[in-house]
């Protein structure tokens, strides 16, 4: 009879199929497990009936794994002894117990996806709320693909973790348990020699895990550079045609292709040795159980029945040995992951409070000796004052880095100041409600915001509650319902991602018709007309003086064409302003504006 025949009689301990070599994965480690472990069992903690559920499961599918073996014996022992009157009885329990155990595999199966998914649910709910609720200065500060990737891959490893490993686990951990107690039962001795193939068994993982853990960590460092070069060249296809380098790409390609070719040949060699070295080594564990078993059963020890059974027993004591082996890096990893994604949850939110509102506000901004870092040490405002009366129009320009739009961060409350005050009508913005203090603004960026939805919505975001006529009025406003009328389906056109499918300067005016439908007391645009040509400059330039009407207008622009009908000009130079006054005013100052005006429109170098 063949070890296959023989095996396949009781069931295996689960279906999962084992982790190969294209499942190896960089194993990370946690800084805290005990600590990230806490948090995630509370999440497991609001699903205490479908958690006890998915336990009961799993106790009666070891059982049943357990268990069949010893039946098996019997059935044995009973042809062996010709008892055959017994036999039916023992073969119709035998069939119950593996139609349990198949549907307790099954509701495992089940439960578990259902538990990891509502776990990583919440966890994904929790997460995208504390995200949206961060502060403008973290999101600055942080790598945005890096707290995607938290959203996404360390999200998706706990839920897999959840999914696979969690029943795995305690169902690996079970089954060791029991089989290691049915083994000593029916015969210690034999129990004890088969020890050796576990000791040989752990040896061999470790070290191939560790072999294999090397050459997939390097393997995986490669790849990513091989895309990295893909990725550059594509992007930057024109510029490395325009200079002949297409041969220059290639030998890089080529050189990182072989290199990624060497290692993961070795990796995969090592990958593919686990399941055939696994396999020699249970190989050993049966000769040696039906040697010794054999010589105990000629003596009387044991019977022919316990071989069978042991030879089963050894089988489902290695499976567990090497899954809870590869979960481990598994594990380690989810927790690792779960431990970026708490750091997040950790952060402190954005400080929105505030008792005051300005709903009737007539749009006096004041700023009071306002001083002002993004980081301690390298200070961006030096006493920073102004003054912007209700409804009039003021341009701040000066050279990048000058702090123009650190005014605008301030004063939207993104950033909060090192000392002095902000004011509008004399009430300090801190004791504003920050979502009240936003709805009375309006900012235009020069790098446009749209959303993958209709125009329709995109031109409601500022505005939910707007009715259709309002938007359609303020795209007239802003010059944009022609050009919306012109598209296929209207207001209901769907745009693409950021609204890759419109110019630049369509985006714009939507942008700009969005700002008019939340009908702001106060108006910021910054850079609106910087990346559009100069007739589409005349468009937007249009939609936003009908914008800018009866309202208190923060402009920046390098473009100086743009603000020379503006009330106030101000121009800064290293975080301090070094001049004021209107376009006539400044130019026969012959100061820095002049510069700036000669350098723009006279060609002359300043």
């Amino acid at each position: 009879m063949s070890n296959e025949s023989k095996t396949a009689s009781a069931p295996p301990v689960n279906f999962r199929p084992g982790r190969g070599p294209r499942g190896m994965q960089i194993v990370e480690k946690p800084k805290d497990t005990r600590k990230t472990l806490g948090r995630l069992f509370g999440y497991f903690g609001r699903e205490k009936l479908m958690l006890l559920a998915l336990m009961t499961a799993v106790v009666f599918m070891v059982i049943c794994s357990v268990y069949a073996p010893s039946l098996q014996s019997s059935a044995i022992d009973r042809i062996s002894e010709k008892a055959f009157e017994e036999l039916p009885f023992l073969l119709l329990i035998m069939l119950c117990v593996y139609l349990f155990y198949s549907l307790s595999t099954l509701v495992q199966s089940l439960l578990s996806a259902h538990l990891s998914q509502r776990i990583v649910r919440r966890m994904r709910e929790d997460l995208f709320d504390k995200i949206v609720n961060l502060p403008v200065r973290y999101l600055d500060n942080h790598p945005h693909g890096d707290i995607m990737s938290r959203m996404t891959n360390d999200v998706e490893n706990i839920s897999n973790t959840v999914s696979q490993s969690l029943s795995s686990l305690v169902s690996g951990v079970l089954t060791i348990i029991g089989t290691v107690g049915m083994m000593v039962w029916y015969c210690w001795q034999l129990a004890l020699l088969s020890c050796i193939t576990v000791i040989l068994t752990v040896l061999v993982t470790r070290y191939l895990s560790t072999a294999m853990r090397k050459f997939f960590r390097q393997r995986q460092i490669l790849l990513g550079e091989l895309n990295g070069t893909v990725e550059e060249m594509v992007v930057g296809y024109k510029t490395v045609v325009a200079y002949n380098h297409q041969e220059a790409v290639i030998e890089d390609f080529n050189s990182t292709s072989d290199e990624l070719t060497k290692t993961g040949i070795i990796a995969e060699i090592l990958g593919g040795s686990m399941g055939p070295v696994m396999n020699v080594i249970n190989n050993i564990g049966f000769v040696i159980i039906a040697a010794f078993g054999g010589y105990f059963a000629i003596n009387g020890m044991i019977s022919i029945g316990v071989i069978s059974a042991f030879i089963v027993y050894a089988k489902q004591f290695g499976r567990p040995i090497n899954e809870i082996a590869q979960l481990y890096g598994q594990i380690q990893t989810a927790i690792a992951g779960a431990e970026r994604v708490f750091s997040i949850m950790d952060e402190p939110s954005e400080d929105k409070t505030g008792t005051r509102e300005i709903n009737q506000a007539r749009g006096v901004v004041t700023f009071k000796n306002v001083n002002f870092s993004y980081y301690p040490g390298r200070q961006v405002l030096y006493d920073f004052n102004l003054e912007v009366y209700a409804g009039h129009k003021v341009a701040l320009v000066g050279a990048t880095g000058s702090g123009k739009t650190t005014v605008v961060n301030l004063l939207m409350r993104f950033y909060d100041i090192d000392s002095g005050q902000i004011l509008i009508d004399g009430v300090n913005i801190k004791d504003i409600d920050c979502n009240n203090l936003r709805r009375n603004t309006a900012i235009v960026l020069q790098d446009t915001v749209l959303f993958s939805d209709t125009i329709r919505n995109n031109l409601k975001y500022s505005n939910l509650e707007a009715e259709d006529a309002e938007m359609i009025e303020a795209a007239k406003m802003s010059n944009c319902d022609h050009m919306i009328r012109h598209m296929t389906e209207g207001y209901d056109t769907m745009l693409t991602e950021s609204g890759q499918n419109l110019s630049q300067g369509q985006r714009q005016l939507l942008s700009i018709g969005r700002a008019f439908l939340a009908s702001p007391k106060i108006l910021i645009l910054d850079e609106a007309t910087s990346s559009v040509d100069t007739r589409t400059e005349k468009h937007i330039q249009d939609a936003m003086v009908n914008l800018m009407k009866n309202r208190t207008s923060l402009i920046i622009a390098h473009r100086l064409s743009t603000i020379q009908d503006a009330d106030l000009i101000v121009v800064m130079d290293q975080g301090r302003i070094v001049e004021t006054g209107n376009h006539e005013d400044l130019l026969k100052q012959k100061g820095r504006y002049y510069e700036l005006y000669m350098t723009q429109f006279a060609g002359n170098a300043i």
